[in-house]
C-alpha cells in the first residue's frame, strides 16, 4: 500500500539532531547538512519553487512596522490643516529633506543587514512624492482650476485633479523598488493603485460629483488587472533562485487587488436570487483559489461573501423556516467532514489538484 507523503515539510536543527541521535543519520552528516542548508545563499537550479518568504509576526517587527506606520501617517493621511501655513515653498522644501533623510537612514540599515527597517524608511520616502509634486504644480501655477483642495484632501476626495500625483508616486515607486529590492516598497504602489482607481473613475464621469456605480466598476477592473500583476509577481518570485529576488513582493499587490476586486463584486447588489446565488459561488472559488495559492486575503474575503450569502437566506428568503438551520447545520458538518478526509488524503488531492494550477502558484 503506497503512503501519501508531503512533498515540503518545515525541519528544525533539533530535527536533524534528532534523526542523528536515532541513527538514521551520523552526527557529522547531521552538522554538514544544517551548515549546508542554513548557509546556502540561494536556492539550487531546479529545486522547486515554494512560496517566498517574508519577515516573521515578532515583537520587533511589530515595533518596526507599528511605528513605520505612525510616521507614513503622519504626512499622509493625519497631515493637519497647520502645515499649509508653510506655504507651497515650504512644505516643497520639508518633503524633499524629509525624503532625502529617509533614503539616507535607509541606506544606512541596508547596510548593517536590517531590511524591515530601511524597507519602512523607502517606503516613507514614496509617500512624500505626492506632496512634492503637488506642491512643484502650485508654485508653476499648473494645478487645474475649479477646486479649492488642500494637499490633506489627497486621502480622502476623490478627484481627477490628482492623477499626476499618483503617476509621478508610481513611476518613483517603481524607481525605489528596484533600488532597493525590499517588499514593502510595493504598499505605497499599490496603495497609489487603488487611489487612481477611484479618481480615474472620476476622470471618465466627465463632471463633478461622484457616481459610485462607476466608480465601483472601475474598482472591480482595477483589482482584477492588480490581482493579475501580483500573480505574474508572485511566479517569478517562486521560480528566482536568488535570495534577494525570493521575496514576497506580490502580498501588498495581493491585498490590495483583492479588496478592490471583492469591494466591486460586493456592491453589484441584485434583486434576482440567481445573481446572489453567483456571487455566493464567486466567492467559494476565491476561499478554494486563496487556499491553492496559499494567500489568506482570498480565503477570508471569499470566507465573508459566503457569510453575507448564508445571512440573506436567513433573513429574507428562509426568514420563516424551520428547517433551515437545521440544513445549514448538517452542512457545516458536512464540510467538517471533508476536511477530515481530505487530510487523510492530502497527498494524492494535492497532486492531482496541483495540475489546474500554473506551477509558479504551486504550493
Amino acid at each position: 500500500m503506497q503512503t501519501n507523503v508531503s512533498d515540503r515539510i518545515v525541519l528544525e536543527r533539533s530535527d536533524v539532531l534528532a534523526a542523528a541521535d536515532d541513527g538514521v543519520i551520523t552526527q557529522a552528516q547531521a552538522q554538514s547538512l544544517w551548515q549546508r542548508w542554513s548557509s546556502a545563499p540561494a536556492m539550487a537550479p531546479g529545486v522547486p519553487a515554494g512560496r517566498p518568504g517574508g519577515p516573521t509576526f515578532g515583537f520587533v517587527n511589530v515595533l518596526y512596522y507599528f511605528g513605520g506606520l505612525l510616521a507614513i501617517g503622519a504626512l499622509t493621511l493625519f497631515m493637519t490643516r497647520g502645515w499649509e501655513r508653510f506655504g507651497a515653498a515650504g512644505l516643497l522644501v520639508i518633503s524633499v529633506v524629509y525624503a532625502l533623510g529617509c533614503l539616507m537612514v535607509a541606506d544606512h540599515f541596508r547596510a548593517r543587514s536590517l531590511p524591515v527597517p530601511a524597507g519602512i524608511l523607502a517606503a516613507l520616502a514614496v509617500c512624500l512624492v505626492p506632496l512634492a509634486v503637488w506642491c512643484v504644480q502650485r508654485l508653476l501655477g499648473l494645478w487645474p482650476p475649479g477646486d479649492g483642495f488642500f494637499y490633506r484632501d489627497y486621502h480622502t476626495v476623490i478627484s481627477w485633479r490628482w492623477m499626476t500625483l499618483e503617476l509621478a508616486t508610481l513611476a518613483m515607486g517603481v524607481v525605489m523598488l528596484w533600488r532597493y529590492r525590499l517588499p514593502f516598497m510595493v504598499m505605497p504602489i499599490a496603495i497609489t493603485i487603488w487611489y487612481m482607481s477611484m479618481d480615474m473613475a472620476n476622470g471618465l464621469m466627465q463632471r463633478e460629483g461622484f457616481d459610485w456605480e462607476l466608480s465601483r466598476d472601475v474598482s472591480l477592473l482595477f483589482g482584477i488587472a492588480t490581482c493579475c500583476v501580483a500573480i505574474w509577481v508572485d511566479m517569478r518570485c517562486r521560480r528566482a533562485t536568488q535570495a534577494r529576488e525570493r521575496q514576497d513582493f506580490a502580498f501588498w499587490l495581493y491585498l490590495v487587488g483583492a479588496i478592490m476586486f471583492w469591494g466591486g463584486l460586493s456592491l453589484r447588489d441584485s434583486a434576482r436570487e440567481l445573481d446572489k446565488f453567483i456571487y455566493a459561488l464567486i466567492n467559494v472559488a476565491l476561499v478554494l483559489f486563496g487556499a491553492a495559492i496559499g494567500r489568506r486575503v482570498f480565503t477570508i474575503l471569499g470566507g465573508l461573501g459566503v457569510a453575507y450569502y448564508l445571512g440573506h437566506l436567513s433573513y429574507r428568503v428562509f426568514k420563516d423556516s424551520l428547517l433551515f438551520p437545521f440544513v445549514l447545520t448538517l452542512l457545516g458538518l458536512g464540510v467538517v467532514c471533508l476536511g477530515v478526509w481530505w487530510q487523510r488524503h492530502e497527498g494524492a488531492i494535492n497532486a492531482r489538484l496541483s495540475r489546474f494550477v500554473p506551477q509558479g502558484l504551486r504550493r
